[in-house]
């Protein structure tokens, strides 16, 4: 089933733990401790999202099917039965582009407006 662009749009703005979420699963599926790395070694610990933070956004994403459960797993000498993997779909993918482009319209009326010019005060 494909979804309309005001579908998406209706779950625009993210939350930014769904967001972060999203980035961290866009290039490969993660268990969810795995995530929690992810997010704070990609912003050098600004952003720490606490286990149940995340369980209940995985959860809702889940729900509104931006993010699956995935059934591939490791090698089982890597991996632990208990963990539970999950993979961005393709509207979570378009989802998470139509937030990177409202992000970026943002920051550009920010600059033409001489905000975020990247010059400390």
């Amino acid at each position: 089933m494909s979804k309309s662009r005001d579908e998406i749009e209706a779950l625009l703005p993210l939350p930014t733990s769904s967001f972060h979420i999203l980035l961290s699963l866009a290039d490969e599926r993660r268990h969810g401790y795995a995530i929690l790395q992810e997010i704070a070694d990609r912003t050098e610990g600004a952003v720490q999202i606490g286990a149940g933070a995340l369980y209940r956004s995985i959860h809702r994403m889940l729900e509104q099917g931006l993010v699956r459960e995935s059934d591939a797993r490791p090698a089982a000498e890597l991996d632990d039965q208990r963990r539970r993997y999950y993979e961005i779909t393709e509207l979570g993918l378009r989802v998470a582009e139509e937030e990177t482009r409202r992000l970026q319209q943002m920051v550009a009326q920010a600059q033409a407006r001489g905000l975020a010019t990247g010059e400390a005060g």
